[in-house]
C-alpha cells in the first residue's frame, strides 16, 4: 500500500487558501479525492483600542452601560466592584433601605454587552499622561499583608473617580466626624446611631451625659445634610423611641449651615418651607454658623452674624456634609498637565481634559471650562463675514447663529433672558432702533452687542444627574468616533477649518428633589414648577425606583420600602 499521494504536499503548501481538502490513499489501484473551493486568506483582525475607565460611580457606570462599539476593549479600575445608588444613602443610614438593595456588581452591568470589558479591584495612584499609563495598587491584602501594584497602559483614559469630602482643613473633622459619600459610610452611621441609644441606656450614665450622647449634629445644609436630618428625625420618632422610651425627651438634632439658608440651590419657596417644617419638627436649624473646630465631644462654631462669637456645642455623633474636595492623585495629575490651583480637572465642552488628546474626565472630579465668546470674537466675525466686506449684515450673522449658539450656549441663554427672538434684536440693542435690513456692523460693534453674553456662563452642579448625562454623552461619542472623523456633526470651528467631530455636551436639568421627612418632599422641576407635600414624596418614590440600574435593585428597594411601611425600620446594628 502506498503512502499519501502528492495531494498531501499540495495541502501543506496551500493550506491557508483551501477551505476543505479530503484525500484518501490509493486502495486496490484506485483513488478518491474530494475537495472544497479555494478561498482567499482572511485579513488580520484590526487591533481594538484600549479604553481604561477609572471609577464605578454615576459617570463611569453610565459610560459603561451605554458604550456599545465592539471595537473597544474596556478595562475598569476601581477600589469598589459595584455601583451604588448614592441618592438613597441617607435611607441606608436609618434602615429604611438596606445597603445591599442599592448596589449592583459592576460585572453584572457589562457581562452581557458586546464590548469586551475587564475589571480590576484597585485604586489608581498615579496617571502618566505622557506615556499613556496608569499606576494602580490593589486594595486587597494578600497573606503577606502587602498590596499588589501594577501598571495599565491605554489608548483612551476616562477619569470618573468622583471626589473626596471637603473638610476645608477644619481641625478635628477627619478624626471625629462621619461622612456620607459611600455605602460603608452609611453603614457606619447606622451602627453609631444605635450605639448612641444603647450607651445612653446604660444605668451608669449621668443625665447630662445622656443629653450629649443623644445630640446628633449635621454640618452642611445642602440636599444630603437636609435629607439625612429628615431621615434621622423620622427614624428616632417613629421607631427608636418605641424601643428606648426613656430617650424620647433627650434626643436633639441640630443642622449647622454657614450660609443664610439651607437648600440654597433650591427655589426660595422650598427653602422657606424646609426651614419652617424642620423647626416645627423640633430640628434645630442654625444658619450663619461656621464650624471652626471639632473635638471628640464638642463642635465649635463661629457665628457669622453676631460679631464672630465662638460657641461650643456638645454632641454624641456628628455628620459632615459640606462640599467636595480633590483626590490626591488627581491633584498630582493636574500639576502634571499644568492645571494648578484648581478645584477639579478642567475639560473642554467635549469632556476632554485640557492639555491632553486622549484623556477624558467627567463627574464630580471634573468641571467644564466653557469657552468665552469674547475670546473668539475676531474668529467669529471673520467666519461670519462671508463676502470679506469688513462688516456683517443680519443675514450673514443669522447663517452662523445656530453654530454660535451650539458652540457658545451662553448666547442662547442671553437671548432668552432678554426675551429676544433673534440676532436682529440683539443688534438693535447696540445699534439703536433701525430697520433690520439696514443693520451692518463692524467688529467693535459686534463686541458691544455680545459684551454681556458671557455673564450667563454657569458651572454645573456636582450631582448624580450631571455625571449620568456626561457618561451617556461620552459613550455616544465613543460609539461614533470613527464615523464622525469622516462626517463631523458638530458646530463650525471658528478658530479653524471644518466642523468639530461632535456636538458639545449640554446638560439638561430634569429637576431635583429634597425629601423633608414625615412622608413629605419638595421638588423643583423644569419650567420653574415647584411641588411640595405628600404627593411629591410619592413622585420621589416612583422616580428613584425607576432609576435603579437593574430589575434586581428595583425589586429590593420597593421591598424595603414596603417592609418599612408594614413593620417599621430595622434598628439592629447588622
Amino acid at each position: 500500500m502506498r503512502n499519501f499521494t502528492f495531494f498531501e504536499q499540495a495541502f501543506r503548501d496551500h493550506r491557508s487558501q483551501l477551505k476543505l481538502v479530503l484525500f484518501c490513499t490509493t486502495v486496490s489501484g484506485g483513488g478518491l479525492l474530494a475537495y472544497g473551493e479555494a478561498v482567499a486568506a482572511s485579513e488580520p483582525e484590526q487591533k481594538k483600542k484600549k479604553v481604561v475607565v477609572l471609577g464605578t460611580g454615576w459617570a463611569g457606570t453610565t459610560f459603561l452601560r451605554n458604550l456599545n462599539n465592539p471595537r473597544y476593549e474596556v478595562h475598569v479600575v476601581s477600589p469598589r466592584n459595584y455601583f451604588a445608588f448614592t441618592p438613597l444613602l441617607p435611607s441606608v443610614t436609618c434602615g429604611t433601605v438596606e445597603a445591599r438593595s442599592i448596589v449592583e456588581p459592576v460585572r453584572n452591568i457589562f457581562r452581557k454587552k458586546k464590548v469586551n470589558a475587564y475589571f480590576n479591584e484597585a485604586e489608581c495612584v498615579k496617571i502618566d499622561a505622557a506615556n499613556k499609563k496608569i499606576y494602580c495598587r490593589s486594595n486587597i491584602n494578600n497573606n503577606l499583608n502587602v498590596k499588589d501594584e501594577f501598571v495599565v497602559d491605554y489608548d483612551y483614559l476616562v477619569i470618573a473617580v468622583g471626589a473626596n469630602v471637603n473638610t476645608f482643613n477644619t481641625p478635628g473633622v477627619v478624626e471625629n466626624c462621619h461622612f456620607l459619600k459611600e455605602v460603608e459610610d452609611a453603614q457606619r452611621i447606622r451602627r453609631t446611631v444605635i450605639d448612641c441609644f444603647e450607651r445612653a441606656s446604660l444605668p451608669s450614665i449621668s443625665e447630662e451625659e445622656r443629653k450629649r450622647i443623644l445630640h446628633f449634629a449635621i454640618v452642611g445644609g445642602g440636599p444630603t445634610g437636609v435629607e439625612f436630618a429628615a431621615s434621622l428625625h423620622d427614624f428616632v420618632n417613629e421607631d427608636l423611641v418605641k424601643l428606648y422610651p426613656k430617650a424620647k425627651d433627650l434626643v436633639k438634632i441640630t443642622l449647622l449651615e454657614a450660609g443664610d439658608h439651607i437648600l440654597s440651590m433650591f427655589d426660595k419657596r422650598i427653602t422657606a418651607f424646609a426651614e419652617d417644617k424642620f423647626r416645627r419638627d423640633g430640628i434645630d436649624v442654625k444658619t450663619g454658623s461656621m464650624v471652626v473646630k471639632v473635638s471628640d465631644k464638642e463642635i465649635s462654631t463661629k457665628e457669622m452674624k453676631n460679631g464672630g462669637e465662638i460657641t461650643s456645642i456638645p454632641y454624641g455623633m456628628a455628620v459632615w456634609s459640606t462640599g467636595i474636595g480633590t483626590r490626591p492623585f488627581i491633584r498630582d495629575f493636574m500639576q502634571q498637565i499644568g492645571q494648578i490651583n484648581r478645584r477639579a480637572v478642567a475639560t473642554d465642552e467635549w469632556l476632554r481634559v485640557e492639555g491632553t488628546d486622549n484623556v477624558y474626565a467627567l463627574g464630580d472630579c471634573a468641571t467644564i471650562n466653557q469657552r468665552k465668546v469674547m475670546e473668539d470674537i475676531a474668529a467669529i466675525f471673520k467666519k461670519a463675514d462671508a463676502d470679506n466686506s469688513g462688516t456683517l449684515t443680519v443675514k450673514e450673522l443669522q447663517e452662523v447663529l445656530h453654530d454660535i449658539c451650539e458652540r457658545y450656549p451662553q448666547v442662547e441663554l442671553y437671548l432668552k433672558s432678554k426675551q429676544m427672538n433673534n440676532v436682529a434684536d440683539l443688534l438693535k440693542e447696540s445699534k439703536g432702533d433701525v430697520k433690520k435690513e439696514s443693520i451692518e456692523l463692524h467688529i467693535e460693534e459686534l463686541k458691544t452687542a455680545l459684551s454681556n453674553v458671557d455673564s450667563q456662563m454657569k458651572f454645573l452642579p456636582a450631582t448624580a444627574q450631571v455625571a449620568s448625562q456626561q457618561g451617556t454623552y461620552l459613550a455616544k461619542c465613543f460609539d461614533r468616533m470613527e464615523e464622525c472623523e469622516i462626517n463631523p456633526e458638530g458646530p463650525l470651528r471658528f478658530r479653524g477649518e471644518g466642523r468639530h467631530r461632535f456636538k458639545p455636551f449640554r446638560y439638561k436639568h430634569l429637576g431635583q428633589f429634597a425629601p423633608l421627612g414625615g412622608e413629605q418632599a419638595a421638588a423643583q422641576l423644569p419650567g420653574d414648577w415647584v411641588s411640595i407635600g405628600h404627593s411629591t414624596q410619592w413622585l420621589w418614590y416612583s422616580i428613584y425606583a425607576s432609576k435603579q440600574v437593574s430589575w434586581r435593585t428595583r425589586a429590593l428597594v420597593v421591598t424595603d420600602w414596603t417592609r418599612r411601611f408594614l413593620f417599621g425600620r430595622d434598628s439592629s446594628q447588622i
